[in-house]
């Protein structure tokens, strides 16, 4: 990404400390520099009207008014890209999947505690984020309206439901003929869904999971860069608005279709055959692939070797170029259909465009219609 000016940061959180800690990672910075700091929430929308920044990085936990509610009111007043700072607990994690939902670019886990004395560990991660988060489209942080399915996870397809099969099928004869003719593509074979995203990914994945039906016939392998602690409240966040049972992977996990399997923070996600059925590990001794572990590449590569599976692999939006390296060898290693995040709504267009840049993708959609992409080529 080509950066020219410098772009704006303020900074806000409760601790004198923590904001001076932050302030000073951006000293001779050549593309951020800090223009101001608050002391919480209150503070932070006065300073967001005044001082117009480009980017703000926010605490979860501040007195006054929390920085849940202030980036509310500041997407709603001044909308300007935020990365929040969540500690690394339970309710850190959920609280940062909340702030995404309501319009933050990303967050990043504080190795320790509300002061933490250690947060040099994450200065690079922090830094990173916030050069990238300054040039991130305002229209695409709009909260997404997700309206959970209030129907039982065990039920069948109902007039009632919002969600309605045949849309999903409703392609000509010829249309689908192409489309699965380029890779001998077989209804009949069994099927694997495989989602690989990073930056923004938390609410793409809400777009997408809360619109897949609980019968669909495929089991689903999602790798999400998040921190160890976050998956979690991920999975269980997707899991209440989803059809789909939505779970943290764990060690062992047999695949069943209709069930969607996240691959925890700090471990990578392989998929092994044991007898009849195939197994999920987990995998933490393999180093971190670009940074990340999970990693895409290793899930997409690890599949590729799975060759009793037809495969629909998606990536969307995301820094860098995770599942890139993935996805040419699943195209190498049978048969495969590639959606990839549009642009237009990716909050980062980084993944899915190196993965375009391959020509092996089949289908570039928004994210609003990744779910139909993906029922049309399953039973």
């Amino acid at each position: 990404m080509e950066f020219s000016s410098k772009s704006k940061l303020l900074v806000v959180d409760d601790s004198a400390f923590m904001r001076k800690l932050i302030s000073d990672f951006f000293v001779d910075n050549p593309r951020v520099e800090v223009v101001g700091t608050a002391r919480n929430g209150k503070d932070a929308i006065k300073k967001v009207q005044s001082l117009q920044p480009d980017v703000v990085t926010m605490d979860v936990e501040m007195p006054e008014l929390n920085g849940l509610d202030a980036l509310k009111e500041i997407m709603n007043l001044y909308p300007v890209p935020v990365i929040m700072l969540s500690s690394t607990t339970l309710q850190g994690a959920e609280n940062a999947l909340i702030a995404m939902e309501n319009g933050a670019v990303d967050f990043v886990a504080k190795p320790s505690g509300t002061i933490s004395l250690d947060l040099h560990k994450i200065k690079e991660e922090l830094v990173h984020k916030v050069e990238h988060a300054a040039h991130v489209s305002i229209t695409k942080l709009k909260k997404p309206n997700i309206v959970p399915m209030q129907v039982s996870k065990n039920s069948t397809l109902t007039e009632e439901r919002p969600f309605n099969k045949n849309q999903y099928t409703q392609v000509s004869h010829t249309e689908k003929n192409n489309l699965f003719n380029k890779t001998r593509w077989n209804q009949a074979t069994k099927k694997i869904v495989l989602i690989g995203t990073s930056t923004g990914g938390p609410r793409a994945l809400q777009e997408v999971i809360s619109k897949l039906p609980g019968t669909i016939k495929a089991p689903i392998l999602i790798v999400q860069h998040m921190p160890a602690g976050f998956t979690k409240s991920l999975a269980d966040r997707l899991n209440q608005l989803s059809q789909l049972q939505v779970k943290e992977a764990e060690q062992g996990d047999r695949l069943q279709n209709g069930v969607a399997y996240i691959a925890p923070g700090g471990y990578h996600l392989k998929l092994e055959k044991r007898g009849a059925s195939y197994e999920i590990v987990l995998d933490q001794t393999e180093p971190p692939r670009s940074g990340h572990r999970p990693s895409v590449d290793v899930m997409f590569e690890s599949v590729s070797k799975i060759k009793e599976f037809d495969k629909v692999a998606v990536i969307m939006t995301g820094m860098g170029s995770d599942g890139t390296k993935g996805l040419i060898d699943l195209k190498q290693n049978g048969n495969i259909m590639a959606i990839a995040e549009a642009e237009k709504t990716c909050i980062v267009y980084g993944m899915p465009k190196a993965a375009v840049e391959t020509q092996l993708v089949n289908e570039v959609v928004d994210v609003d219609n990744i779910a139909e992409a993906i029922m049309k080529y399953l039973p």
